[in-house]
């Protein structure tokens, strides 16, 4: 099919202004050259985007430039990593939105035992234990679209303690073991420094259920919507209680059926109850805990701490706690569209310059498609206003 002209140039606009953002990260010019073609090899129809269907895409007789590029090239993933999160921020959030962070992790598998933090571990993406790197990932969110813009490697604890290992796979020498909440902290703390205050983070049970975590973000006077177990207790009465144990005295007209998303099959409802508890955080923010009932299966409920500002209302919280799933799209979109999962690096350079370059073509596509439903948004407002005005003139 012949691709319209515009169409082509708007593909080439919006490619000159994510080189414009990421390509001084790339000092010589043939290295950023070789990366450009890699990003771009990312972005094309490849069936799998390795080193050798790259280096056919962007027609290299062999994948050794590609190669170089995630193992000798002398370039920082970091740089191109705030440089990414600069252009979604400039390009994902319109005047007023400040967006949502949302922190998980998923799976890579893989198969031997040489691959930088690969070990049996349980999977999300398999939803079992296998084989597999896990890595944590911040996605940003807002209603223009979202993108992934940070990433940390997960390194269990036998390989934190295996210096062999550790050498062999070129992690420096200052890494230290870290759990997921902690991972997550890192890269928050680098957005916040960055100056970008989200409106929400939200996160799953692996990070809500941390501590450290939620004092983190009440300690940055953060906002947060963070799920929990049903055993996660509260102080109540001067008693320490479970959640469930809370929700299944809350009164049958305390609860608030509401959309917060849409899913594959239709508008996805459930039934949602909030309340206040325990003081205000040192930064004056109000401390929630909301919850979530199926309406086909009331015992089936899901639990949420949250901090937000005095204003807020339990539906404000229900709405934040629906957008959670937008990270499992970037993922989904990442691995089929631009080959989040397609590496076969087993450095830990390598794998931080792979991953990273997908995402920053990952964001590449969230902007165009934004930039295609605004134009579309305006054509069809110009349609309707002309109906209007036919009719008004009757």
């Amino acid at each position: 099919m012949r691709m319209d002209a515009a169409v082509v140039r708007g593909w080439e606009a919006h490619f000159e202004r994510l080189v414009d953002t990421i390509g001084g990260c790339f000092k010589r010019r043939d290295l950023r050259h070789r990366a450009l073609s890699y990003v771009s090899g990312l972005l094309g129809p490849v069936q799998r985007k390795n080193g050798w269907q790259l280096a056919e895409h962007v027609g290299d007789a062999t994948p050794h430039g590609m190669q170089r590029l995630l193992g000798r090239a002398s370039w920082n993933a970091d740089d191109v990593r705030d440089a990414l999160r600069r252009y979604a921020r400039r390009h994902l959030l319109a005047d007023g939105d400040h967006g949502v962070l949302i922190v998980d992790e998923t799976g890579f598998l893989k198969k031997g035992d040489k691959s930088v933090g690969v070990q049996r571990q349980y999977s999300g993406t398999a939803g079992r234990i296998e084989n597999s790197q896990v890595g944590v990932f911040l996605a940003l969110a807002s209603a223009r679209g979202r993108a992934l813009i940070d990433r940390e490697l997960y390194l269990p604890k036998s390989w934190c303690e295996d210096e062999g290992r550790l050498r062999a796979a070129d992690v420096p020498a200052d890494t230290r073991f870290a759990t997921k909440p902690q991972l997550a902290q890192r890269m928050i703390e680098r957005v916040l420094q960055s100056g970008l205050r989200p409106r929400w983070v939200l996160g799953d049970e692996v990070y809500g259920s941390d501590s450290k975590t939620r004092r983190f973000l009440e300690g940055n006077g953060q906002p947060y919507v963070l799920a929990v177990s049903c055993q996660q207790r509260l102080w109540r009465d001067f008693v320490q209680q479970r959640v469930d144990t809370i929700a299944d005295e809350i009164p049958s007209d305390a609860w608030l059926r509401l959309s917060v998303a849409d899913g594959a099959k239709g508008p996805r409802m459930y039934d949602w109850a909030a309340g206040r508890y325990g003081a205000r955080t040192d930064q004056g923010l109000v401390r929630w805990l909301l919850i979530r009932r199926s309406m086909e299966k009331p015992t089936e409920r899901a639990y949420y701490l949250c901090t937000a500002l005095p204003e807020a209302t339990a539906q404000d919280l229900a709405i934040a706690a629906g957008q959670r799933w937008l990270i499992e799209c970037c993922f989904e979109s990442a691995k089929q569209e631009t080959g989040l999962d397609d590496y076969e690096v087993r450095s830990w350079h390598g794998w931080y310059r792979h991953v990273t370059l997908s995402m920053a073509a990952l964001a590449l596509l969230s902007v165009v498609r934004a930039a295609a439903n605004n134009a579309h948004s305006k054509k069809k407002n110009r349609s309707t206003s002309k109906t209007r005005r036919m009719i008004w003139s009757r």
